[in-house]
């Protein structure tokens, strides 16, 4: 269940009947705490956080819930080092903090969740699959580019929320900086409306539920757009000849998305 995506901050539920999790923190606790009540929960019933970089649209949040509900955080090296080094934040305890590795990933309750490395401005950055007895999800945001390694690493998901970040020609028109612009376009930045539909493209199967785009860049994109251009790239999949029949939504900016049962 997506929370909040967008440039300015993003938060995901995944959950089973035994086990729930979230996956980044990067509004408030206040915001987070809203969203996940339009789903009946609290932040009592989160089991962990899962954190993909140190970037503040992913933490902004942690410092305030780690103090107030110990939850346990999981992160690669690189990111907990920088997490624990930003002042921002507020003193945070150490102690919270497991380092999750891309080779063994983690178990919480009956949900194994694995690290996959992306290419990104960050320490250490990944994006995460997370699977049960039955089903699959992944969550693909943050990235400037993406490999075969991370296609097979994906395949298969039920659900997944990858990146539509912006459009090329509104970014390469708008007020941004030259060197912005530069580090968004780039193999370390974020996937465009065409990227992210091609790797969509990719990881599209028989057996998806849904399909969301996510952060997506208020300055340099328009949902309809993200939308309409991703379904362009899926036209001529072997799944679906038609792409308005394929369950591909916008994940919600600021609102939480009604939950996917997988």
């Amino acid at each position: 269940m997506n929370l909040v995506s967008g440039s300015s901050g993003n938060s995901t539920l995944i959950g089973t009947d035994r086990s729930m999790v979230l996956c980044d923190a990067g509004v408030s606790m206040k915001k987070i705490e809203e969203c996940l009540n339009t789903a009946g929960h609290t932040l009592k019933d989160i089991n962990a956080v899962f954190i993909t970089h140190e970037h503040s649209d992913h933490i902004k949040g942690l410092g305030v819930i780690s103090r107030k509900w110990n939850i346990p955080v999981y992160a690669t090296v690189g990111t907990i080092r920088a997490i624990l080094g930003d002042r921002s934040l507020g003193r945070m305890d150490p102690g919270l903090f497991n380092p999750i590795t891309k080779e063994e990933g983690a178990m919480i309750g009956d949900l194994h969740i694995c690290a996959h490395s992306v290419s990104h401005d960050a320490a250490d950055p990944v994006c995460y699959s997370f699977t049960d007895d039955h089903s699959k999800a992944c969550i693909a945001t943050d990235m400037g580019c993406f490999t075969n390694e991370l296609i097979r690493s994906l395949s298969g998901c039920d659900y997944m929320l990858v990146e539509a970040n912006h459009d090329i020609r509104m970014l390469e028109a708008g007020p941004y900086p030259y060197q912005l612009k530069r580090r968004i376009l780039g193999d370390r930045g974020h996937l465009s409306n065409e990227a992210g539909g091609a790797l969509i493209r990719e990881l599209l199967n028989e057996h998806v539920k849904e399909i969301r785009l996510g952060h997506l860049s208020k300055e340099n994109n328009f949902p309809e757009l993200a939308l309409m251009t991703v379904r362009q790239e899926l036209l001529g999949n072997p799944f679906s000849p038609d792409p308005e029949g394929l369950p591909v939504y916008i994940a919600g900016r600021d609102t939480a998305d009604k939950p996917v049962e997988l």
